[in-house]
């Protein structure tokens, strides 16, 4: 068995190689530009090239891609092998800083939201050389961000790291005000859980959803679900430990600090959870995370579904995005300190994302918008639409004494100059989980448990650092021109808690009288993609994300569209499927089972002279499901027809969310029905029990 230390990291190009094959002058000038963002060299460039050429043929590579992740949601890759023809006929092996740091792939078909014509094919790739270069099947893979040949972003890297860096110029404005002149750079951090299904690569070649769509778009409820608890943290099956420890291997050799493993709630559930990492190496890690799971699951024989509801009726899969804020000198900015100063920093950090999560709650909910988490959100297992924080008891009582300016009813009464009294020094975790809460302070972090399986997780912080970036140019701002700092900063504190509490909740987020209490408190309740997307273009978030930088306005109406496209095309998408098993497997099975039955009644009436009373009673109600099941495949039919005929996008996903997916739900609850009538045999597809409990 291969020791851990000896295969992490053997597929990546990381400091250790670096360290080893350049010479000091040049692995000294990439630390700059890696830790400080300082231009990077030509000369430099080329060296590292050549490195990294070398030590890819030592890995067998033949071929180099610049690795980068447009605007589907996925990633995408164009190889070139490293041969040049040489004089005498053969060739030679080349990779230059040149290739290294740009590449050209075809951009045309790419999502733009209309920022180019489809006729406009440049697109340049550049090297994001802070996420180290990988092999992965024979090729060299370098990380980069892609853009448009006048300069539009056309990924999700460029926003993130935009957005790192508005952050980090604003925490250093903070920071200076606390006399924290050490500090370089401030960074925020991720360690996202990854949620997912396995099921048997059998049965899924036998469901056309399954395969088209990535969930099931029928499925009647099995005889045992979730109910009895007993798959959540349970003894892992050896297939499926197999699977995990082949997993585990894979990304350990990526250099993917994967750490936790465990079943989860729903039957066929898993996760795994990586150790956090730099936000921007975090959302790398996580796209190769995803496509490691599905193709370690073929191996297996298993198929790794990343829908966010593959199963109605059963707990859909999310992906908690845990988040933090950390100076270079190793300082959580969201840990709690043992000195009133410290504690002086933590509150202002605290109380800037309490306010950034208030003001720009429609961007956190709608950078977590999709046709498969729509099904997710509000569900048992997962929080409701409408985004609240978690504190837990004591932190709440600790701002509520701030607000009220009285002393805090710890155990200490020693005043800190802000006039309050100094936090008490208390563990991580001072109170439960609240596992209800979109945005919950987990003791040094907060989890934003909002996001789907599948999703990207760079939107979620692409939005999240921008919203905080803002609140703390606001206190820079305020406190710079402050006569007295720490008055001001009281003041700033107090003022801010009072504005903005009503984002705090932590009471049950599944109770029905949340949503009532948050409509009270004048809190978004954005349920659907179709009502959440188009507030990206709101006129205060369009002025916040242009103002730093972090999108251009045709940059953000194109991603609105995008993401609109992506909704309708993905609803549509299952639409067609539905209609398609419909047609030539459901309805054709029930009529020859109903065919089949109501002959066998008449043979046994014929027989024995009895009124075959269940027979008849079956033949009458499949008959009346077969009729309910042909009317809402009209409906759902002419829905799709006048769906492609809307050219307004808004006007289309309207339609998607009030008409289509209706439609869509009648003919399912009639089919699902059908089959809990319909013998087994005759079904068109494997079932729930044989789905969930296949593995």
């Amino acid at each position: 068995m291969e020791k851990i230390t000896e295969i992490f990291g053997t597929c990546v190009f990381d400091d250790r190689q670096m360290k080893a094959r350049l010479s000091e002058k040049v692995y000294k000038s990439l630390k700059r530009t890696i830790d400080r963002g300082t231009k990077l060299d030509s000369s430099v460039a080329d060296a590292v090239a050549s490195a990294m050429k070398d030590w890819a043929l030592e890995m067998g590579a033949t071929h180099y891609t610049h690795w980068f992740q447009p605007e589907t949601g996925l990633t995408a890759e164009k190889h070139d092998s490293f041969i040049s023809p040489a004089p005498d006929g053969r060739v030679i092996m080349e990779f230059s800083g040149k290739e290294l740091v740009k590449g050209e792939p075809d951009a045309s078909s790419f999502p733009s939201g209309g920022l180019r014509a489809t006729f406009e094919a440049r697109g340049y790739t550049a090297w994001d050389p802070t996420s180290y270069a990988f092999i992965k099947d024979g090729t060299l893979y370098i990380p980069t961000a892609f853009c448009s040949y006048t300069g539009e972003a056309l990924d999700k890297k460029v926003p993130l790291l935009r957005s790192m860096e508005a952050l980090n110029r604003q925490a250093m404005r903070i920071l200076k005000l606390f006399g924290n002149e050490k500090v370089r750079s401030v960074k925020t951090s991720v360690g996202p859980e990854q949620e997912y299904f396995l099921i048997d690569r059998e049965l899924w070649k036998q469901r056309k959803d399954l395969i088209m769509t990535g969930r099931t778009l029928f499925g009647a409820k099995p005889p045992k679900g979730q109910e009895m608890d007993d798959h959540y943290f349970g003894s892992i099956k050896p297939r499926v430990a197999e699977y995990m420890s082949d997993l585990d291997r894979e990304l350990w050799k990526l250099g993917i600090y994967a750490k936790t493993k465990h079943n989860e709630v729903a039957p066929a559930q898993h996760e795994l959870a990586p150790i956090y990492d730099t936000t921007n190496i975090a959302a790398d890690h996580n796209q190769l995370t995803m496509e490691v799971m599905q193709k370690v699951a073929l191996k297996h024989g298993l198929v790794c579904l990343l829908h966010e509801k593959p199963f109605a009726g059963v707990n859909g899969s999310g992906k908690h995005n845990n988040w933090s804020i950390s100076t270079d000198q190793g300082e959580n900015l969201l840990s709690p300190g043992d000195t009133p100063q410290e504690n002086a920093q933590f509150l202002l950090f605290l109380v800037a994302v309490i306010k950034a999560v208030d003001d720009y709650q429609d961007l956190l909910r709608l950078s977590v918008a999709t046709a498969g988490n729509d099904h997710r959100l509000g569900a048992n297992e997962a929080p409701p639409a409408v985004i609240s924080i978690f504190l837990g008891d004591e932190l709440t009582a600790i701002l509520e004494s701030i607000e009220q300016d009285i002393p805090y009813g710890g155990t200490k009464k020693e005043k800190m100059q802000l006039g309050v009294d100094v936090l008490p020094k208390f563990s991580k975790d001072t109170t439960d989980r609240n596992r209800t809460s979109p945005f919950a302070f987990t003791g040094n972090k907060f989890e934003f448990r909002m996001l789907g399986s599948s999703n990207s997780i760079s939107c979620a912080n692409i939005h999240l650092n921008a919203a905080v970036a803002e609140v703390l140019r606001q206190f820079a701002d305020q406190l710079e021109g402050a006569e007295d700092f720490h008055a001001a900063l009281h003041d700033l504190i107090r003022t801010t808690i009072h504005d903005h509490k009503r984002i705090i909740f932590n009471g049950n987020g599944y109770d029905d009288a949340w949503i009532v209490e948050a409509e009270k408190r004048g809190l978004f309740n954005l349920k659907t993609t179709a009502d959440a997307m188009p507030h990206l273009c709101d006129a205060k978030n369009v002025k916040m994300l242009t103002e730093h930088g972090i999108f251009t306005e045709p940059e953000l109406y194109s991603r609105r569209d995008i993401m609109l496209e992506n909704y309708i095309k993905s609803v549509t998408i299952e639409a067609n499927t539905m209609i398609d098993m419909a047609s030539k497997e459901i309805i054709p099975a029930v009529i020859r089972f109903t065919a089949d039955t109501a002959a066998a009644a008449s043979a046994k009436k014929a027989l024995v002279n009895t009124a075959c009373a269940r027979e008849t009673r079956i033949v009458s109600e499949l008959s009346a499901l077969t009729d309910e099941m042909d009317s809402a495949l009209t409906v759902l039919s002419e829905n799709v027809t006048a769906l492609q005929e809307m050219s307004d996008i808004l006007e289309a996903s309207a339609f998607v969310r009030d008409e289509l997916l209706p439609s869509m739900e009648r003919l399912r609850t009639a089919a699902d029905k059908s089959e809990q009538l319909t013998d087994e045999d005759y079904w068109a597809f494997p079932t729930y029990d044989k789905l969930l409990f296949g593995v």
